[in-house]
């Protein structure tokens, strides 16, 4: 690990020396003027929002590149100088991309505008567990300061939590370019009217179903939104995909599918459903995919899909697997 630590600290350093170079040399990242506010965010989620607020003034990319499990990414050389070379530097928060402090500690902070997107977010804590009860305060950890328990980091699947994600990509674009503040933050109110539309879209198509309890063959990536809509969770394994379930807890959720006669499982598109699959098999029952929103594939990325399209099919497929009126 410490050997693992060294490495990445010196893929940082020569980066930041790269960088160094190329302000003395032309740039060919295609920057120059009247080409916008440069902005790099890590994760498909931030992206799309980042597009929303910052329209034509802006050029956003994605650093994780399509199909790729984010958990387990760790930035490239070339990575690190993009996000140097960069105006705005969108992330999660440092339970989702822990390597994203060493990279902020050596930026210039007069030149990149760092925007941790997790800001004053509504979080809970990185264990299962029942849908909160009705006025059940959340955890907020963010807020405190610090934490001791470890965070569930899949807080845009909360849509009270993509609005405030969204609130913190406007305050990073207006920091930046402050000339435009009104047009970033007409833009921002914009899309979060969108997101308050299909949050209420959830809730009612969620209202009413034969069954709250939501069955994943997958890792634990639901939790935010299944308290959200008050669903009864329950996943294979832990939150990170590269985990095994244990056959004690296989042959539990084989118990429960039966006890509570469930007619889907539910898995995720960007990984093998091998679980999923096998608890489908031993009780005969059907898969429907989900996305959890955290990147899409290059084929998506064609076509232009949105954060709002993929949350739209999950409801879909929710609305199905849960038999909803």
């Amino acid at each position: 690990m410490k050997n693992r630590t060294a490495l990445f600290s010196c893929l940082i350093m020569l980066a930041l020396i790269l960088t160094g170079l190329s302000t003395c040399s032309p740039s060919g990242d295609g920057r120059g003027p009247g080409k916008g506010l440069q902005v790099v965010t890590t994760l498909f989620p931030l992206y799309d929002f980042a597009r929303n607020v910052g329209g034509e003034r802006a050029q956003v990319t994605l650093l994780l590149p399509p199909g790729v499990e984010p958990h387990s990414f760790e930035p490239r050389p070339k990575d690190i100088l993009r996000i140097n070379q960069a105006d705005v530097f969108v992330y999660t928060g440092s339970f989702m991309e822990p390597w994203a402090a060493a990279i902020i500690k050596g930026v210039d902070e007069s030149k990149l505008v760092v925007v941790d997107a997790s800001e004053g977010a509504a979080v809970e804590p990185e264990t299962e567990g029942a849908p909160a009860e009705e006025g059940e305060s959340r955890h907020d950890t963010r807020r405190e300061g610090s934490h001791k328990e470890p965070i569930d980091p899949h807080i845009w699947l909360d849509l009270g939590n993509a609005q405030k994600m969204v609130d913190n990509i406007c305050a990073g674009c207006v920091r930046k370019d402050p000339g435009n503040k009104a047009f970033y933050e007409k833009n921002a109110e914009a899309y979060k009217a969108k997101l308050a539309g299909l949050d209420r879209q959830f809730k009612e198509g969620l209202a009413q179903c034969e069954t709250r309890l939501f069955v994943h063959g997958g890792h634990y990536a639901f939790n935010y939104l299944a308290r959200r809509y008050r669903l009864t969770y329950v996943s294979a394994y832990g939150f990170s995909p590269d985990a095994e379930p244990s056959p004690r807890h296989l042959a539990e959720m084989v118990r429960t599918i039966r006890r509570r006669n469930v007619k889907y499982v539910f898995y995720e598109e960007l990984l093998q459903p091998r679980v999923a699959e096998t608890l489908a098999r031993e009780t005969h029952v059907l898969l429907l995919p989900l996305n959890g929103g955290h990147n899409v594939t290059a084929e998506e990325m064609r076509k232009g899909v949105t954060f709002i399209s993929l949350l739209e099919q999950d409801l879909n497929n929710l609305r199905k697997g849960l038999r909803c009126q």
